[in-house]
């Protein structure tokens, strides 16, 4: 099994497993994005300081309503880009949303290993979430999405450039 290498393709097997998961996730997409975000914390306390709604607020994160709204956008994002993929051959999130994701995950001082703890919790949460459907193949897929996914915000984490 090759990895990264732009003319990788998403294959057959792996669209149908992406596709196969989401249309049981997607019903209980805002549990999960929350799910996932709640172990992204877990995993990494600190990465709470790089939400702005996070930093002053007394409300535990998982009745946050910011936090809610914004994980659930992140997880529904994810995984239309992944079902996307192979239809489309590259990630289909509009690019005006990629130079605006690009350009915030830059301002906020988003870093590699942040990518790494997503990545991490991300597949966890799936695994959870689709345990009689998780398979060493799924793990792949998905993992082939996100990377996809992160490879072309990277590709825009940079500043705006003033008018």
């Amino acid at each position: 099994m090759a990895h990264s290498g732009a003319a990788e393709v998403f294959t057959e097997e792996q669209e149908a497993l992406v596709l196969k998961s989401w249309d049981v996730m997607k019903k209980d997409a805002a549990n999960l994005g929350l799910k996932l975000f709640l172990r992204i914390f877990e995993i990494a306390p600190s990465a709470t300081r790089l939400f702005s709604f996070l930093r002053d607020s007394d409300v535990p994160l998982d009745k946050n309503p910011k936090l809610k709204r914004h994980a659930m956008s992140v997880f529904v994002m994810t995984c239309e880009s992944a079902v996307q993929l192979r239809k489309a051959g590259k990630v289909t999130v509009r690019e005006t949303t990629l130079k605006r994701l690009g350009a915030s995950h830059f301002k906020y001082g988003v870093v590699n290993e942040h990518f790494e703890v997503t990545r991490f919790a991300l597949l966890d949460t799936i695994k959870e979430a689709v345990p009689d459907m998780w398979c060493p193949e799924m793990k792949a897929a998905w993992g082939e999405a996100y990377d996809k996914l992160v490879a072309a915000i990277k590709e825009e984490m940079k500043p705006i450039p003033s008018p």
